[in-house]
């Protein structure tokens, strides 16, 4: 089934200009829950006056700005749409950026963006431009009233667009806690190290995750549903190691035996020959002498 288009507008940088469709790139799937009294009845939100208690319908609400504590500055609805951008659905390409430069700490929501009629090539053309130099188109994007920042890039065979945080908008990282600094030993460095190269693969793979949190709420929906008792699967205790260094060994060892397990089992059903020509090593020649004593003695 085709993707449905959520919104159109153009691309314009220079003097091109590229008609678009914008759709919907990703949507949550969380599981939710609604509010029930104890009769099973939905809770009705209601808006409630803060001074007098009394309930307050919402076609009597107007808008305020908090500009100091508990001091508003009202508008009414023809102001709040005088203060809104011309709805022009016009995505305005101001500069182009290296990817490198992008912190994907700025992304808020992705879209895709698919040419509309009499687009195609124009857009192709960007499309592969912006693969070929490894850059991001930085714009605005006049929908709704207001201005969006957005990135837009090179997808597939396509483009994507990124709708972004302003600056101040993202919180400063000089804020966090760190902890404090610490000098490490060369071996804790080397575990760390190949710990990460055992775990590693060649690209991520989302398909391989999935909710487990809602897929047992939904198996818990379906017991209740047909009348059943809720049954959840027991969790493992984790063993809390303390020291990092015996931390690193554990899990280097762990990952270790993870991967070799299925190409040891093999070796030792298929080959017992090497294991017996391994001279004194062997097992089978030093268990037999031991049976003997323990039944003449």
């Amino acid at each position: 089934m085709a993707a449905r288009a959520i919104s159109s507008g153009t691309i314009s940088f220079g003097l091109v200009s590229i008609p678009i469709k914008l759709y919907t790139a990703a949507s949550p799937k969380s599981v939710s829950f609604n509010m029930l009294t104890a009769t099973g009845g939905r809770v009705k939100q209601q808006y409630v006056d803060a001074i007098t208690g009394e309930v307050v319908e919402r076609s009597s609400m107007t808008k305020g700005y908090e500009h100091t504590r508990d001091q508003f500055v009202v508008f009414n609805e023809e102001e709040l749409k005088q203060l809104e951008s011309p709805k022009t659905n016009q995505l305005e390409l101001i500069e182009f950026v290296p990817q490198s430069s992008v912190d994907p700490i700025y992304i808020e929501k992705s879209y895709y963006l698919g040419p509309d009629k009499g687009g195609d090539r124009a857009y192709r053309l960007l499309a592969q431009s912006l693969e070929q130099t490894n850059k991001f188109a930085v714009g605005r994007f006049n929908t709704r009233g207001k201005d969006q920042l957005v990135l837009v890039r090179a997808y597939r065979s396509g483009l994507m667009l990124h709708q972004v945080y302003y600056a101040n908008e993202v919180r400063e990282w000089d804020e966090v806690d760190t902890g404090a600094t610490f000098t490490y030993k060369e071996i804790e460095i080397d575990l760390a190290s190949r710990l990460i190269e055992q775990l590693s693969v060649d690209a991520f793979d989302p398909s391989k995750y999935s909710d487990e949190y809602a897929a047992r709420v939904m198996t818990a929906v379906e017991q209740k549903v047909a009348g059943a008792e809720i049954t959840v699967a027991p969790t493992a205790p984790q063993a809390v190691v303390i020291d990092l260094l015996e931390a690193l060994k554990r899990s280097l060892e762990g990952a270790a035996t993870k991967k070799s397990e299925a190409m040891a089992e093999p070796k030792v059903e298929a080959s017992p020959e090497p294991a017996a020509a391994k001279g004194p090593k062997k097992a089978a020649p030093r268990a037999t002498p031991a049976k003997k004593k323990d039944a003449t003695g």
